[in-house]
């Protein structure tokens, strides 16, 4: 990989880090796209599990005293049911496919019914969720609008939120990077400095959103980090769909 497009890597991994910062969403799903988009699957894949793992990781230290522990250890039960399944199956999706799963599944989890929403609080769900979560994230990098959805559905604060998500992402993205880069029969390997551009913008973009959260409502996090969770879901299903068309014209002809 060229000088250049390292340094432009860590300038969208700095933006979409300070993103995740701010909102405790988004910015990984904007950066897994972009990196589907230049790099095979399996390297995809392991380059964003370092960079997440850095982000997220950073991000639960700076609000740990934020961090509901419960939710934290029933979702880690469901990410090791996943793991488990996904070891045998060894299961790795093309790439229209992966988008496509990115963008339907947050309004997926909208549309269940009132009885079942989302909370955090609930053991079973926790669980569920967890398995639901870290299969997606092994089909297609990332379970971002999934989870966030699942976060927002509770009675947390914007700092419980986003310093409970992060916990259980450096937990799901280790399990990630442990699968594409060890358990697949394509498993890749990864630029050291690369990883390390990775781990330092992730920190940078990280810090820097710390202040912005802090002066936000929770009213104004929860409605802008809905907006975003649409708008970038969205996004994901025309550029899914687009491929797949490309894809079969190519074939029909």
């Amino acid at each position: 990989m060229s000088p250049f497009l390292i340094a432009a890597l860590g300038v969208l991994m700095v933006a979409t880090a300070f993103l995740s910062g701010l909102f405790g969403m988004a910015g990984g799903l904007i950066l897994i796209g972009v990196l589907l988009a230049i790099l095979p699957l399996p390297s995809a894949m392991v380059l964003h599990a370092i960079t997440q793992m850095a982000s997220n990781g950073w991000r639960a230290f700076l609000w740990r005293a934020h961090i509901r522990w419960r939710p934290v250890a029933v979702y880690l039960i469901g990410c090791a049911l996943a793991l488990a399944l996904w070891s045998v199956t060894r299961y790795v999706p093309d790439k229209p496919i992966a988008l496509l799963l990115l963008g339907v599944t947050p309004f997926m989890a909208r549309l269940v019914p009132k009885g079942i929403k989302p909370n955090p609080d609930s053991v079973w769900q926790g669980a569920f969720y967890g398995t639901v979560c870290m299969g997606l994230m092994l089909m297609t990098g990332v379970a971002g609008p999934l989870m966030d959805t699942f976060f927002l559905g509770g009675n947390f604060g914007r700092r419980e939120t986003v310093a409970t998500k992060a916990t259980c992402q450096v937990a799901s993205h280790f399990t990630k990077l442990i699968y594409f880069g060890g358990i697949i029969d394509q498993a890749a390997s990864l630029d050291p400095v690369l990883a390390a551009v990775a781990v330092a913008a992730s920190m940078l973009g990280t810090s820097l959103a710390r202040r912005i959260l802090e002066a936000m409502s929770d009213q104004q996090f929860r409605t802008w980090a809905n907006r975003l969770i649409t708008t970038v879901a969205s996004y994901y299903i025309l550029y899914g769909g687009w491929l797949m068309f490309a894809r079969n014209s190519a074939l029909a002809h």
